[in-house]
């Protein structure tokens, strides 16, 4: 797993979200993009991060970011997430992994002494001209908004 660095630009990625329509990183020319990674939608943890990241979603907007959502959940499922916790960002349905892969957030993890592959939970910063300015690994469920503005 080759994960995105700091400087590096950010891959053209494209893939649905729940409302079936197409994003893309071209949509956001001009604008900072955080776009956060969770491993599965409506588990406590992603739960907890998505709504922290909503509840500070219009300052998010008054500092001029926009803010995706990426895992490998279906459709449907990114669609009963979002209308649950009313969740006002794009949720990208990445199924086939193709944007999780661009940004190298796919690999070995291990949980309760299991191992296997699955979605790191890491947030990139990409800045007006499309060029990662930072990179969170260490992810605070519950803080979330205060690392990625402090």
């Amino acid at each position: 797993m080759k994960m995105l660095q700091v400087g590096d630009k950010a891959p053209n990625f494209e893939a649905i979200d729940q409302h079936e329509k197409p994003v893309k990183l071209a949509d956001f020319a001009g604008k900072k993009l955080v776009v956060f990674f969770y491993p599965k939608a409506s588990t406590p943890g992603c739960t907890v991060e998505a709504c922290n990241l909503r509840d500070h979603y219009q300052t998010f907007l008054a500092q001029n970011y926009e803010v995706v959502g990426v895992s490998a959940d279906s459709v449907k499922r990114q669609l009963n997430f979002a209308n649950k916790h009313e969740l006002p960002f794009s949720l990208l349905a990445d199924e086939d992994k193709k944007v999780i892969e661009a940004f190298g957030v796919w690999g070995p993890k291990k949980f309760m002494g299991k191992e296997y592959d699955g979605i790191h939970r890491t947030t990139f910063v990409i800045d007006e001209k499309g060029i990662v300015s930072e990179v969170i690994t260490k992810v605070k469920t519950k803080e979330h908004t205060a690392q990625i503005l402090s």
